[in-house]
């Protein structure tokens, strides 16, 4: 008993010690010395069982979290949107937190199976970008992400805590493609690249990429590809559905190592993508590229949730807090995603945060493929975000769209 002792006094000095440190590194407010100690007995008696893309649910991320949090327990499981969603909405009382795309909120929200997060209560808010803040003109309030995140218009409270965000696009293979037969989604569907071609297997990214590129062909004129009608993805369904069938995909492709094997080996040559995974092709020394659609990028962001039933609401904060602290803004970056806040630029390598987010040459000694003088593709963030088609988000017929996807599937 006397050794357990001195262990959990020792494991409770170390974890005080973080959540000192992380105050200090992060900006936030300097904890004292009493409040650090309560801070820090509480949180280690918590624990933090998260679910989410592998994007977020990093093994390194989780770590570095545990170390600075003084969470007692921090495990993390990679799964789909869907199949994650499928457990939240079971009532499964596995898990804390979901590290949710903003366009499924919804699903969660109407039955109840998340709790909101006040926006005082993270620390580190301010940094936030407009993104998440402002409503952009160009689309309604719930058709972008701030029409998602927010409990309320007041912008007291939160369904979902943003943790990474991107605009993504086509990865294509440039000694195949040129960039005027890449920066278009009708690529994707371009008989040229018959069983060349990749489409992701989530319904609501699929179908928003079909309708993009039927207008593009005069087949439709959607203006919003992110709300289809019933009958517009009943005509995106038609199309869909042709494409498979005369040999169009070489895969239905859902994961990302997956989609990295099958661009590097060149079986696929174009395909809807993570631009993370077209560095990934890059640093393996094969040719790879990120298109600039013609007609705009599709926008997400993801972030961590609290799961009504979680008895660590505590754990969950101080995770989704982690998240804009600015260190792990740095790992998502450098794999080709965004951080939504701002002091990711106190903390990121002045050289690397000019490269991923302002659009300027690399400097500096070769990395994960990027070698003296590149240029990111697609240019700065500013840049990138002038240039976005829709955000995702949950379609008014979802039921009508599963179904046809089904149907999809099963051709």
């Amino acid at each position: 008993m006397i050794e357990k002792e001195e262990l959990d006094r020792r494991s409770l000095l170390k974890t005080t010690t973080g959540m000192v440190a992380l105050a200090m590194g992060a900006g936030t407010p300097f904890l004292n010395s009493r409040r650090a100690y309560a801070a820090a007995t509480s949180l280690a008696k918590e624990q933090l069982r998260t679910i989410g893309l592998s994007v977020t649910v990093q093994d390194r991320i989780l770590a570095d979290f545990k170390k600075n949090s003084g969470v007692g327990s921090v495990t993390g499981t990679a799964a789909t949107f869907p199949d994650a969603q499928t457990k939240i909405l079971s009532g499964s009382k596995d898990y804390d937190c979901w590290e949710t795309i903003g366009e499924r909120l919804p699903a969660v929200i109407e039955t109840k199976n998340i709790a909101d997060i006040k926006s005082s209560d993270i620390k580190n808010w301010a940094g936030i970008r407009d993104t998440f803040t402002k409503v952009n003109p160009k689309w309604e309030r719930k058709a972008q992400i701030v029409g998602q995140i927010w409990v309320d218009e007041a912008q007291t409270k939160l369904w979902m805590v943003p943790a990474v965000y991107n605009y993504d696009s086509i990865g294509y293979n440039p000694t195949v493609l040129s960039a005027e037969e890449a920066n278009t989604w009708t690529a994707i569907f371009d008989p040229k690249w018959k069983g060349r071609s990749g489409l992701n297997t989530d319904p609501l990214i699929a179908f928003g990429q079909a309708i993009m590129a039927m207008n593009t062909l005069g087949l439709m004129d959607v203006k919003n590809p992110g709300n289809p009608s019933e009958k517009e993805i009943d005509e995106a369904s038609k199309f869909l559905i042709a494409k498979k069938k005369s040999g169009q995909f070489r895969a239905l492709w859902g994961d990302f190592g997956e989609l990295v094997n099958l661009l590097a080996s060149g079986e696929m040559v174009v395909c809807d993508a993570w631009q993370p995974a077209v560095m990934a092709v890059k640093a393996q020394g094969k040719p790879a590229k990120y298109a600039v659609p013609k007609e705009g990028y599709r926008a997400w962001a993801i972030g961590p949730a609290l799961i009504s039933n979680s008895p660590n609401k505590d754990a969950v904060i101080a995770y989704a807090d982690y998240w804009l602290s600015g260190p792990p803004g740095i790992t998502v970056s450098e794999q080709g995603y965004y951080s939504p806040t701002t002091n990711i630029e106190k903390v990121m390598n002045p050289d690397k945060y000019a490269f991923w987010y302002l659009g300027k040459p690399w400097v500096g000694e070769p990395e994960r493929g990027i070698k003296e003088g590149d240029l990111r593709d697609g240019g700065s963030l500013a840049t990138r975000a002038a240039n976005v088609a829709y955000w995702h988000q949950w379609p008014d017929a979802y039921d009508h769209l599963i179904q046809k996807w089904d149907e999809f599937l099963s051709a």
